[in-house]
């Protein structure tokens, strides 16, 4: 496995001194690239941040979806692009946290590559089961998973994706054995945790928003530090006595390395704007998110944190990926 050290500063100091200033940016299109199809939750969220950033920017916004190769053809193309304000990314946890410590080799280093702009929104996950188990709580199935013999199943959208790690995770912290049935997407899994086919999985909350709300699916417990408004009668894991145990998806925007610095200080305001926007806002929260805009520097923080994290969690389990 790779190992990559993520290090950003706020300073920006790799910026030539004859970059370009914001003056009179922008004066042209600009294009946001997202790692997921269209259509999908990630290009419903970018798209409504695209249509507040083109109106304060008074300019078009267009959203270029780049999905494949596990995000990493959106990386890419975000890296290889003129580092002139005029091509950022959309780029999640998976793109620049998890790929390095899972993949032999990627065509793009997440340290050297990007300069960060502002985390756009996170997705805590949450423990679903079939209705038809017997446990009810998160301690009580901690309880039914160590006694399961042979070992429960559990569902993900794939190898080596935070679904999946997520569970290693909570193997490796509470000692029990469970088998990982992957699938090709997380409407798909979540479909056969309903028919019972397979009894568990960590779910971003808008993917079985729906069953739950039904009764289609069980939910235990949400892995973040406060409860969903979405789902207010859920308890946290925390609050469940299962400390410290928080996962989410994320996502963030990217811009080129180099980049000059007045037009990343002018796109991380221009997010903050459209992020705190009231509509824009009610929108991401209704589906799943919790809008988190940030400076540079706490977006790289989190950028650390979660790739010291889920690089522990893969070689813990061993996991390797092609």
């Amino acid at each position: 496995l790779v190992t990559v050290s993520l290090i950003w500063t706020a300073t920006y100091s790799h910026v030539p001194a004859n970059s370009q200033g914001a003056g009179d940016y922008p004066n042209r299109p600009i294009t946001i690239v997202v790692s997921l199809g269209a259509g999908t939750g990630m290009d419903v969220l970018v798209r409504l941040y695209a249509d507040k950033l083109s109106q304060s920017l008074g300019k078009p916004v267009v959203v270029e979806n780049k999905p494949g190769a596990a995000t990493m053809l959106a990386a890419v193309q975000v890296a290889t692009a003129p580092a002139d304000g005029y091509t950022f990314g959309v780029l999640t946890s998976s793109a620049l946290a998890i790929n390095p410590a899972l993949y032999k080799q990627i065509n793009y280093n997440p340290a050297q590559d990007f300069v960060p702009l502002s985390l756009y929104v996170k997705s805590p996950f949450i423990l679903v089961t079939t209705p038809s188990l017997s446990a009810k709580t998160v301690p009580e199935f901690i309880k039914l998973a160590k006694e399961a013999n042979p070992p429960l199943n559990y569902a993900s959208p794939g190898a080596g994706v935070l679904q999946h790690l997520s569970m290693e995770f909570a193997k490796k912290r509470f000692g029990f054995e469970a088998t990982h049935v992957p699938y090709r997407g997380a409407a798909q899994a979540a479909v056969d945790v309903q028919a019972g086919h397979v009894p568990v999985m960590f779910s971003a909350l808008a993917v079985v928003l729906g069953p739950v709300q039904a009764g289609r699916l069980r939910a235990l417990g949400i892995a973040n530090d406060k409860r969903s408004a979405l789902l207010p009668e859920l308890p946290t894991l925390d609050e469940q006595g299962v400390r410290g145990f928080a996962f989410s998806t994320w996502t963030g925007l990217f811009a080129p390395r180099g980049t000059p610095k007045p037009v990343i200080e002018r796109l991380n305001v221009e997010a903050a704007k459209a992020v705190n926007d009231a509509a824009v806002k009610a929108k991401l929260q209704s589906l799943g998110g919790n809008p988190q805009p940030s400076t540079p520097g706490e977006l790289a923080e989190l950028i650390r944190q979660t790739t010291a994290k889920m690089r522990t969690v893969i070689q813990n389990a061993k996991i390797v990926v092609q």
